[in-house]
């Protein structure tokens, strides 16, 4: 592998915020007497805000109130993830140090607004990591679009095909395949189906085996 550089995703692969989203959506869903889809859920892991509502408008139908929803929903994910430390994955600490010890600058290309992903990684103790930081509020495009990985290449100086890029989601795989990027996947909430699988990237159970994997990499 001939990289220079390293992008990460953020929800469901540094931290362990999918599963405190989900379980806010659901309360939320309850609350408005609706039922939980797990399945249209599932389907806006890796989407941007834009997205995310064009998956749940879609899959509920014409009739539900998305505004409503996304303040039930809100108002219950918010408080958590503003106030209090995500649990940091497994193995995302020594990834990131051998990065470091490696010269090899990183980057976070997330979904998630600007201001509540600074708020996330300075909570997690993960904020100092990284050299930059992308969203989605800044791209017109969001996740499978290759979009928010060419945009955190460029502020790096790096060209996209020396770039890792490490991700959770099917969506995130297929925006960084499509940047060109040499691509890690740590499945979280929803495993890689057949066709994600025959892209051909690296799929672990964590990103201590993608650690493992780097090594041994390194050493041929």
């Amino acid at each position: 592998m001939n990289y220079k550089a390293a992008i990460f995703d953020m929800d469901g692969l540094l931290l362990d915020t999918e599963r405190v989203c989900q379980q806010a959506f659901r309360e939320a869903c309850e609350a408005l007497s609706l039922p939980m889809l797990e399945d249209v859920y599932l389907g806006i892991i890796g989407c941007n805000a834009q997205g995310i509502k064009k998956v749940i408008c879609d899959g509920y139908g014409e009739d539900l109130d998305y505004e409503q929803l996304r303040i039930e929903w809100m108002n219950r994910y918010h408080p958590i993830v503003e106030q209090q430390a995500i649990p940091v994955k497994k193995g995302v600490i020594d990834l990131l140090d051998w990065l470091k010890a490696q010269s090899i600058p990183i980057a976070v290309a997330t979904s998630t607004h600007k201001e509540l992903a600074i708020t996330k990684l300075k909570l997690a103790g993960l904020f100092d990591y990284f050299e930059h930081l992308s969203n989605g509020c800044e791209v017109s495009k969001g996740k499978p679009d290759p979009e928010i990985f060419l945009l955190a290449a460029s502020r790096l100086n790096i060209s996209a095909q020396h770039c890792l890029a490490f991700e959770d989601s099917s969506n995130g795989v297929r925006s960084a395949i499509a940047a060109g990027m040499q691509v890690y996947q740590v499945p979280d909430l929803v495993k890689p189906c057949a066709d994600i699988i025959a892209l051909g990237h690296t799929i672990r159970d964590s990103l201590s085996d993608a650690l493992n994997h780097l090594k041994k990499q390194s050493v041929r």
